[in-house]
């Protein structure tokens, strides 16, 4: 199946200032599947090692000394190590801290050779490791479940995909392509884009069996947390596991997790999903320019899960019996989705952070889905699952910020809302308005920068 990761790794691959590139993303995105394929095609010779499955390698990386490095491993895999033809993929490396520790000597003394890390838990070893972090000597790249994109191409959509990639608002979408643009964007809300379920259903567009490989994912997920700690903290991470896909986007209250549990407990729970990159914490932020982190809080945040295919199996929508089912959760479906997006579009060097603004007063309640930053602007995101709904908080949010530009995302066509207005209470007092408005598809969450720059806004 196609990655758009593909073209990055080609890049880094053909850099003169490359660094040991170093992929972090959650169990089963599809990191080993994609460097596999990248290295069998693209190099003369490619060694994959896994600590994890092969013990004593700790041993081998224990040495400063890249050339010895090699060496050991040449011995051990009976294969040749040669820089500039060969491709060596340490897979699971945060099973040997050593090895993270040892990338700034390749980097240092051996930067011909092309040296690629994976690791599924790689964040909590970053966090944790006893060795200092080799900084400025090794390169990051982010990874997430296939995005809509994605799927329509592993679907046999490219057609679907170019008019997402391409979309202006000089270039109408026509209805037809509307409606079966949103046919798979509902079924990708429930196959989702773990890479096994699509290329399940893309071969046998049997729901059922997606459901199978859905549970057998997080069947594994929940294994991990064995390595988190005691049997308690288990407990509650299984708990915060659950309530995050049955909380999409609304704010973490920690008593509905497990009232009988210490809310401390239960934060650091959820922090360490946050660190298997399991689960996305939507921090509040109260910025209206750049940095959009400047009036972080972070004690305050609502979730977004990993994938939004999981979150239909662990809140128990049955794939098989979807024809007319429609639920309270289409708009939690609507957020995880436009978060995942956000997430899965970014640049693959950067570790994509999401906001969200909310303000709680008498009388004026108000909450933004997003606050995005595109370029060095500052736009509130609204998200809707239909084609209504009132853009109240949002007018206040611009009033407030003193913005004049808002993006909706819901079912309904592209439109271009220039000249709005509107009178909004704000802070006992009435506030005239006036604003633009682009209105887009959920489809088109990936593209949604690229919009902002080509309308000018």
């Amino acid at each position: 199946m196609e990655r758009f990761i593909d073209s990055y790794l080609m890049e880094w691959m053909e850099s003169e200032t490359r660094k040991p590139l170093v992929i972090r993303g959650a169990r089963q995105v599809g990191k080993t599947y994609v460097v596999d394929k990248f290295g069998s095609e693209n190099f003369k010779n490619y060694l994959k090692i896994n600590p994890e499955q092969e013990e004593g390698l700790q041993y081998v990386f224990k040495s400063k000394q890249p050339r010895q490095i090699i060496n050991e491993l040449s011995v051990l895999y009976n294969f040749p190590i040669i820089p500039g033809e060969t491709l060596l993929f340490i897979d699971e490396i945060q099973m040997v801290p050593e090895a993270l520790a040892a990338l700034r000597y390749f980097y240092e003394q051996m930067p011909e050779l092309h040296i690629i890390a994976a690791g599924s838990l790689l964040d909590h070893t970053l966090n944790d490791i006893p060795y200092s972090m080799p900084v400025g000597r090794i390169e990051f790249a982010y990874m997430y479940p296939m995005n809509f994109k994605e799927f329509l191409i592993a679907s046999n959509q490219e057609g679907l995909q170019n008019i997402i990639a391409d979309f202006s608002y000089d270039k109408p979408i026509s209805k037809a392509i509307h409606l079966k643009m949103l046919e798979y964007l509902r079924l990708y809300y429930f196959i989702g884009g773990m890479p096994e379920a699509v290329k399940v259903y893309t071969q046998t567009e049997n729901l059922l069996e997606v459901e199978k490989v859905h549970s057998g994912i997080l069947t594994s997920l929940q294994y991990d947390f064995a390595k988190y700690g005691s049997r308690k903290q288990q407990e509650y991470l299984k708990d915060c596991l659950f309530y995050t896909a049955n909380n999409i986007g609304k704010k973490v209250k920690y008593i509905r997790i497990n009232k009988n549990a210490h809310s401390n407990y239960l934060k650091q729970a959820l922090l360490k999903l946050e660190l298997s990159r399991i689960v996305h914490l939507v921090r509040k932020t109260g910025s209206s320019n750049v940095p959009i982190n400047q009036y972080v809080n972070n004690n305050v945040f609502k979730p977004i899960f990993l994938d939004i295919g999981l979150v239909c199996n662990l809140s128990s929508i049955k794939l098989t019996d979807l024809k007319n089912l429609i639920t309270d959760f289409e708009g939690a479906l609507a957020e995880q989705f436009a978060g995942q997006e956000m997430l899965s579009s970014t640049a693959f060097y950067n570790d994509k952070k999401l906001y969200y603004w909310s303000r709680e007063a008498k009388n004026t309640n108000a909450e933004i889905d997003f606050v995005a930053q595109f370029g060095n602007k500052i736009y509130p995101v609204e998200v809707k699952a239909g084609k209504t709904g009132t853009l109240k908080s949002m007018q206040v949010y611009l009033a407030e910020k003193n913005k004049t530009t808002g993006i909706r995302l819901n079912s309904d066509l592209p439109t271009w809302g220039d000249h709005l207005s509107a009178s909004v209470n704000l802070k006992g007092q009435r506030k005239s308005i006036n604003y633009q408005l682009a209105s887009l598809p959920l489809y088109l969450v990936s593209n949604l920068e690229m919009i902002v720059f080509k309308q000018g806004i």
